[in-house]
């Protein structure tokens, strides 16, 4: 049985600090730029007819943004205290939270507790808000999926599918949140939430293969560990050519996206080329770029273009 180092005595706002940055809060740039676009394309323009203010609009992208933060929080957490045990035996994990003794377990699982907490207060206030029942009704189950990451790797090698469809909410959550009928009235949300599911599954892939070798040792599916560094690639490859044609496909349908999406749209296929590029060039040495520095561009300039396009055409 593997033991960690004792945990340091710390105060609150210390523990919560060592648990911000374990969790790497600014990695909600993936899914965070997508929930506000998905928030957009249900709700802009403002139209009091549709019972969407542009009071009711800011008041929605506040709680969006808090249940974003949260969520991911929660099941960031989750996948800490799963995995505990089994970062502390591996050389690239053993420096999180709990393994290396910075804060003990009950920390991350109380931590774990508020920020579910939290979330589904926020889905309590769209009811209280606005009516809006659909995000307290949905909240438990949603969070449960994201919650169960950690244990889909102990059971299938698809799990990178798992994650990405945890991401792939984030543009149908928010717009059930604000306009929950324009899941119904609008292509363009399925096939963006489509394009998030298969670019975060890709990457993931590419992230997954650092840990080949400890995923077998260690029982735990992925792709890279059940078909080697290779068949993981190409798994890859394709699943980042389908985020490709979900994203042009998004931009077809939705009349109200522009010359600026399409062009943000391109430059996020060019630069997914240029992941895929440097993996097979350079390995997983160069992670902070192929995972965080390019995925992050991404999202970033996706949302943002989109969020342009629709108030350009308002």
């Amino acid at each position: 049985m593997t033991t960690s180092a004792a945990p340091v005595r710390t105060s609150l706002l210390g523990t919560t600090l060592v648990l911000a940055r374990d969790i790497k809060l600014a990695h909600s740039v993936f899914a965070l730029p997508f929930a506000l676009l998905g928030l957009f394309l249900a709700a802009w323009p403002p139209d009091p007819a549709r019972q969407v203010s542009g009071q009711q609009l800011l008041i929605d992208l506040v709680l969006v943004i808090a249940a974003m933060v949260a969520a991911r929080t929660a099941a960031m957490l989750a996948n800490r205290w799963f995995d505990r045990d089994i970062d502390a035996r591996n050389p690239r994990t053993a420096g999180r939270a709990i393994p290396s003794g910075a804060t003990p377990p009950r920390a991350v699982l109380s931590g774990l507790l508020v920020s579910g907490l939290a979330f589904m207060i926020i889905c309590l206030l769209f009811l209280l808000v606005s009516g809006n029942w659909w995000p307290l009704a949905l909240g438990l189950p949603v969070l449960a999926w994201l919650c169960a990451y950690p244990l889909m790797k102990r059971a299938t090698w698809t799990c990178h599918l798992w994650l990405g469809a945890s991401l792939a909410f984030s543009p149908l959550a928010a717009a059930l949140a604000v306009r929950p009928e324009s899941l119904l009235e609008n292509a363009a949300l399925w096939l963006l939430a489509g394009m998030v599911l298969c670019w975060v599954a890709g990457f993931d892939i590419i992230y997954a293969l650092q840990d080949i070798d400890i995923d077998r040792r260690e029982r735990l599916h992925s792709i890279p560990a059940r078909f080697g560094v290779q068949g993981g690639l190409w798994f890859s490859r394709l699943l980042h050519v389908l985020a490709g044609a979900a994203l042009i496909l998004t931009w077809v349908v939705d009349p109200r996206l522009g010359l600026v999406f399409l062009a943000a749209a391109i430059a996020a296929c060019v630069l997914l080329i240029i992941e895929q590029l440097t993996v097979r060039r350079w390995g997983t040495s160069r992670m902070a770029l192929t995972f965080f520095t390019i995925n992050g561009i991404v999202s970033c300039v996706l949302g943002l273009a989109g969020i342009i396009d629709l108030a350009l055409g308002a």
